[in-house]
């Protein structure tokens, strides 16, 4: 590890610690400049990770699309994503914590606001916390989701901090009394505001096409694994609107979510949990923690 990585001591703090360009603190007393480009612009990358059971998991795979965010947005890491990776270990010792949330956020640093690119250091904000709490009877029955059209950017594929699009999106989900949306754009089905989205038409595995329309998520592709292994056909294709109606099942996937499947969609009642949603989520519940 280099001497930036390292830090002094900390006490156990099993409500989480944060550490900000190699000082580590209690996340309650953690601050940054007011004139961070992640503040005044959303300039900047960040990755969230689940440790279950004190075993981190996918770190890699995180990392490394942590990496190719921040150099789709010409943005230097201060560090190398092996010593971010030392930084999340160090972080989940002292913290004592075994089931754990772990984000990693990088921006341009902090420098008199002006849109052109400072000549300042990077900065990098890693913090470890327990997860947060989901509700068991959204996996035992299914969520409600509506429809929306996706107002985001055209570089999904990159997973800035520039999220409002998503927020919205959310809370208009919310407002409609469900927990996710679909996203659409030109006609096409693009993911959830914080999530992918799976379908399953006449027994086959669905999930749009990952290009720069979506995120690659990492539960995404690990479901894609499982799905072969457990020799369910799949296929990543673009998704029309109208086949939505169609889907005998439909389910999000993210770190946190998981597997989720969606009992309602637009009002229209889907069979959740749905048989194949069933099989992949229990397979990967088995899978994140080693089992």
């Amino acid at each position: 590890m280099t001497e930036r990585a390292l830090a002094p001591s900390t006490p156990r703090a099993a409500d989480g610690l944060v550490w900000i360009d190699g000082d580590i603190r209690p996340i309650d007393g953690a601050t940054v400049p007011l004139e961070d480009r992640g503040f005044m612009f959303a300039d900047g990358v960040y990755e969230v990770l689940r440790a279950y059971a004190g075993r981190l998991f996918a770190t890699h795979d995180h990392l490394e699309r942590l990496a190719r965010s921040a150099a789709g947005i010409r943005l230097a890491l201060p560090l190398t994503t092996p010593e971010i990776g030392e930084v999340v270990v160090e972080l989940m010792e002292q913290t004592g914590l075994g089931d754990a949330e772990v984000y990693i956020q990088a921006t341009r640093g902090a420098a008199r606001r002006n849109h052109l690119f400072p000549d300042v250091p990077g900065r990098l904000v890693i913090w470890v916390r327990p997860p947060r709490a989901m509700n068991a009877d959204l996996w035992a029955k299914g969520c409600k989701a509506i429809t929306l059209v996706d107002e985001r950017w055209a570089r999904c594929d990159l997973k800035t901090v520039s999220l409002l699009p998503n927020v919205l999106a959310k809370q208009a989900a919310y407002d409609a009394g469900a927990y996710e949306a679909v996203l659409v754009r030109d006609g096409f089905v693009t993911e959830g505001s914080a999530s992918n989205l799976f379908l399953v038409l006449n027994g086959e595995l669905v999930t749009p096409v990952a290009d720069n329309r979506i995120l690659p998520g990492i539960t995404r592709a690990h479901v894609l694994r499982l799905a072969e292994r457990l020799e369910i056909p799949f296929v990543e294709r673009n998704v029309c609107d109208d086949e939505l109606p169609l889907a005998q099942e439909l389910f999000f996937t993210s770190t946190s979510l998981e597997v989720l499947g969606v009992a309602e969609l637009d009002g229209r009642a889907l069979a959740a949990p749905g048989p194949v949603t069933t099989r992949l989520a229990e397979a990967f519940a088995g899978h994140a923690r080693g089992n």
